[in-house]
């Protein structure tokens, strides 16, 4: 009985171990790539197929770093973009903020006016005659000593930027929200009792001083950040640069999307300011709005 039962599941075990699909397989198989993410023969996989993407996220306005930061580039007599600030742990292009304007052989300029020194209605006529326009970053206090230059500016299609109420250091307003709004939206408010319009979302921070919290609150206003490529000491009225020395220096510094600073309470700028339009666009370059940032 045992050696008859022990023969049945002999039987049974080589009968089942010959039903198809049962028997052993020992070829090695990959596992099936979907047919979506699989690279065709003739394109290699791209980086994001072979490797994990790291995006980084802005800080929240509220957690970000708050260290002043001064702004500062490396000047270069190449017609090349300049260096910035190598050490930033941040990407100013995730706060909005620009220093270089375009690819192609485009200037921004731009002036700042903290207070009025007699000149701007000059430089007005000017950039009047050269079809050229500009950006004016004004501080409140402008605004209500010069609603006339304003109004002028408007008219005459330039942009008004925003340049604070008081001229501070941002950084040291971005601990207390409300203090850092209100140096912005009294300019703004200002600005639109004397033109009946609202002012364009561009701001420069007084000093050139920064910090990533202060970017962050910026862009959550709405506003972009405007820095620039090209700036030197034209604004101690009492010292002003020798014009043709100012001249080389600013003739050197073009370079494509250049955004230039220049200070609208300069005898030497008012005096070069035609004859710089002229030769930089003999140099092939146009003059553009902020408007046209890329």
């Amino acid at each position: 009985m045992k050696k008859t039962a022990c023969l049945f599941f002999i039987a049974l075990a080589i009968l089942i171990f010959s039903l198809p699909g049962c028997q052993q397989n020992t070829a090695v198989h990959p596992r099936p790539v979907p047919q979506e993410t699989a690279p065709s023969a003739d394109k290699p996989p791209s980086l994001s197929e072979e490797l994990p993407v790291a995006v980084e996220v802005p800080a929240n306005p509220v957690s970000a770093n708050n260290e002043t930061l001064s702004w500062y580039y490396v000047r270069n007599q190449d017609h090349k973009t300049p260096g910035i600030n190598t050490d930033i742990a941040f990407s100013l292009r995730d706060y909005d903020a620009y220093y270089i304007g375009s690819k192609d052989p485009v200037i921004f300029l731009t002036f700042d006016e903290g207070y009025e020194n007699g000149y701007t209605a000059e430089i007005l006529d000017t950039l009047k005659s050269s079809q050229v326009p500009a950006a004016f970053f004004v501080t409140g206090p402008y605004i209500s000593s010069n609603p006339e230059l304003v109004q002028r500016m408007v008219e005459e299609g330039h942009i008004v930027g925003n340049h604070s109420q008081t001229h501070p250091s941002m950084p040291s307003k971005a601990n207390d929200l409300e203090a850092f709004k209100r140096e912005i939206t009294d300019v703004e408010n200002s600005f639109q009792e004397i033109t009946g319009t609202q002012m364009a979302k561009f701001f420069r921070p007084p000093r050139g001083e920064y910090s990533e919290k202060s970017l962050s609150l910026t862009k959550e206003m709405g506003y972009k950040t405007i820095f620039w490529s090209f700036a030197y000491q034209d604004w101690l009225v009492d010292q002003q640069p020798d014009p043709e020395e100012a001249y080389r220096r600013i003739m050197q510094g073009t370079h494509n999307g250049q955004i230039m600073l220049l200070h609208a309470v300069s005898s030497t700028n008012t005096q070069i300011l035609d004859r710089i339009i002229k030769d930089i666009k003999n140099e092939g370059y146009r003059f553009a709005p902020l408007t046209e940032l890329e």
